[in-house]
């Protein structure tokens, strides 16, 4: 069951975000940011982490949990090391994600080829 309610929510926070690229204006960019910023604010509200528990994975692997990563980080870094815990809580929780994407994108840059955007 845990495998299926994994699959459950995380399949629907991908489809509203597909929904909101499907039926308004706003650019993927903007939703993807505004995923975090939800995260942020779901955390921050205490709603975010029943549903991680909940879904497991499913929760916490889509840009929402990253919210909430940073949002849990800053919390923690904020009651050990008062208000420099601000600054360096976020990144601190959230380092071996944002090392794993820069390391694939430069990957990436070394093994694919750049075209011209025209």
């Amino acid at each position: 069951m845990n495998y299926f309610w994994a699959f459950c929510v995380g399949g629907a926070i991908c489809a509203a975000g597909q929904l909101l690229i499907d039926l308004t204006g706003l650019t993927p960019a903007r939703i993807l940011t505004g995923y975090v910023a939800a995260g942020v604010v779901l955390s921050a509200i205490g709603w975010y982490a029943p549903l991680a528990e909940f879904a497991g994975c499913g929760a916490t692997v889509p840009l929402l949990g990253f919210g909430h990563l940073l949002a849990k980080g800053v919390r923690t870094a904020l009651a050990e090391e008062g208000a420099v815990g601000i600054l360096t809580g976020g990144l601190t929780a959230a380092a071996a994600g944002i090392t794993t994407s820069l390391v694939c994108g430069v990957v990436c840059s070394w093994v694919g080829k750049s075209h011209d955007q025209n």
